[in-house]
């Protein structure tokens, strides 16, 4: 008697154990086969970079547009929402300036205090020199960066709620640019960006 429940209890043991041999090969293979999908999904998808561009000076132009038409080159999609002062960037009569005060990495041709930089006239200097020497050394221009982002299809997004603040129209921005889009519609834009920077 105790025999033939000792083979029952090891018959009972050896079906349990066969069966979750099989469930664990059905379950593996299932995580295999959604594994194998969503690889080959992210492989035929492009990359995508959203950038958030809040400052409106020449020296902080350059980081968004520089890094938004190497992505779109790349094949990525890429767009920059533009918030704050950063919305000067993309309007028709733009005069981008270098802030020098405050800016104690600024390099002057020669070394100059702090106090030196608020002195009439730094601004414009500072910015002509950024310009010729970003020229000398062959970078391209804001304007001619901005034609490059429209051309790769950047998309250059204006704030809606800063444009009611400073009180800007969409006529006042190059051809090209998105129709103004609130926080909420640049967020589900940007939702499944591979890369998200805030400039």
């Amino acid at each position: 008697m105790v025999e033939s429940m000792d083979r029952a209890t090891g018959a009972v043991s050896d079906l349990d154990a066969l069966i979750r041999d099989r469930v664990d090969s059905m379950v593996t293979a299932r995580v295999d086969e959604v594994l194998a999908l969503r690889a080959a999904e992210q492989a035929t998808k492009p990359k995508k970079l959203a950038i958030i561009a809040t400052k409106g000076t020449l020296d902080w132009a350059y980081p968004p547009l520089i890094l938004a038409t190497t992505a779109a080159t790349l094949g990525w999609e890429a767009g920059i929402f533009f918030t704050f002062y950063g919305l000067g960037i993309l309007k028709k009569d733009r005069k981008l300036e270098v802030g020098t005060t405050g800016n104690p990495a600024m390099p002057m041709p020669v070394p100059m205090p702090q106090l030196l930089t608020a002195l009439p006239g730094m601004t414009p200097m500072a910015s002509a020199m950024m310009k010729r020497q970003f020229k000398d050394h062959g970078v391209a221009s804001i304007d001619e960066l901005i034609d490059v982002a429209r051309e790769l299809g950047v998309k250059l997004q204006p704030c809606g709620m800063t444009m009611d603040v400073f009180g800007y129209k969409e006529s006042e921005f190059i051809d090209g640019v998105e129709p103004a889009c609130g926080a909420t519609a640049f967020l589900d834009w940007a939702a499944d960006a591979d890369v998200t920077l805030f400039i």
